[in-house]
């Protein structure tokens, strides 16, 4: 067993069967065996997964053009990344507004201690840059909330629909291997959660819930007085979301670079996600006071910052135009990664550069 499967192990044995979510959270995030916070050698060729600015500097270098843009429609303002990483999409952007004589208070909530180490060394050089363990302690301001590949990674509920109606995954330990059961859900949000979007999944449809993005979202709204969020990550709206060749949910594991569709093994030592539902988002997001301004897909968010400007101005060399490839072609994160752009107290329709190329609202809409 891992360290990890040991204490799961023992809360089952002691508490009975705990729902996936419960799983899920002592799998990543349990402050002495999670995935994250163990070690911080996640991330790139020698972890278990890339992420866009893993690639190297480009993508933070673009993705600091819109930053800029926002700051001057707001007249100033913060900008605060939510789960910073290694530090380099920090870097990356913080270089490039430096090289556009932009200042900005720059701050960034990590939950894992492993990986507010490392942003801290990667990024000593740059004195004006704050952390914080917890958005909840962070006062409201004027500014610009954004994520990177967050939003996957908070544990979810699995749920899946019955002859007799919606049940949860709950998971037991039972001949020395864990096992799901199903069982009525434990909590009455579960079964809100589809009504308040609309959706009736079939019986055997299987599908996951993500209700800390939710309460993620209501911390954010009530910080975020005046300004932007910007959230990058993988998903669907509902529409493509509950699609009947996704029945049997979208969770999945890497290890090494190699995906792994039971999330019992390798318990505490191999990453879990799950596709974020960007209509979900949108629709709480608009109880809270976050107007959506733009859905579209990376690879097109990019090209309307310039990226393909930017790499000719610049004397890049292959692995910066390998790096661009990446991030822009469809079948890869130029289309798998959506952009979703809500607002609060600002124009309805400001003229965002990330926008200018997106896809007609009918063809992406939440």
């Amino acid at each position: 067993m891992t360290p990890a499967e040991r204490l799961i192990v023992a809360r089952i044995l002691r508490e009975g069967p705990i729902t996936f979510r419960d799983f899920m959270d002592m799998a990543l995030y349990h402050p002495q065996v999670g995935y994250y916070v163990t070690t911080s050698h996640r991330i790139g060729r020698r972890g278990d997964y890339f992420t866009s600015s893993s690639l190297g500097p480009l993508f933070g270098r673009v993705l600091a053009r819109q930053l800029s843009q926002m700051l001057e429609i707001l007249g100033g303002g913060a900008l605060v990344e939510m789960g910073g990483g290694q530090g380099h999409l920090a870097r990356d952007i913080l270089e490039e507004l430096a090289g556009q004589g932009v200042e900005a208070r720059y701050i960034i909530v990590e939950k894992s201690p492993a990986m507010r180490k490392v942003q801290g060394e990667y990024l000593a050089s740059f004195h004006h840059v704050e952390w914080l363990e917890d958005l909840e302690d962070l006062e409201p301001l004027e500014g610009v909330f954004f994520s990177n590949e967050l939003v996957d990674a908070f544990p979810v509920h699995m749920v899946e629909m019955t002859e007799d109606g919606l049940m949860e995954v709950l998971v037991d330990w039972r001949a020395g291997e864990f096992r799901e059961v199903l069982a009525p859900p434990t909590a009455p949000r579960l079964e809100e959660y589809f009504m308040e979007l609309g959706v009736e999944l079939p019986p055997g449809f299987r599908t996951e819930v993500n209700l800390e993005a939710l309460d993620w979202l209501t911390i954010v709204a009530s910080r975020l007085r005046r300004g932007f969020l910007i959230t990058i990550d993988y998903g669907y709206p509902s529409l493509e979301l509950y699609q009947d060749y996704r029945s049997k949910g979208t969770l999945m594991a890497y290890y090494r670079h190699q995906a792994e569709e039971s999330p019992y093994v390798r318990v505490g030592e191999q990453d879990l996600t799950s596709h974020v539902n960007f209509s979900a988002l949108a629709h709480w997001g608009e109880k809270w006071g976050l107007k959506v301004l733009g859905f579209l897909p990376q690879g097109h968010f990019l090209l309307g910052l310039g990226i393909l400007d930017q790499l000719s101005q610049e004397e890049e060399g292959e692995v910066e135009r390998l790096a661009a490839k990446a991030l822009l072609l469809p079948g890869g994160m130029g289309d798998t990664f959506k952009v979703l752009i809500q607002g609060k107290g600002v124009s309805p329709c400001p003229s965002l550069w990330g926008l200018s190329m997106a896809p007609s609202r009918r063809a992406f809409c939440l």
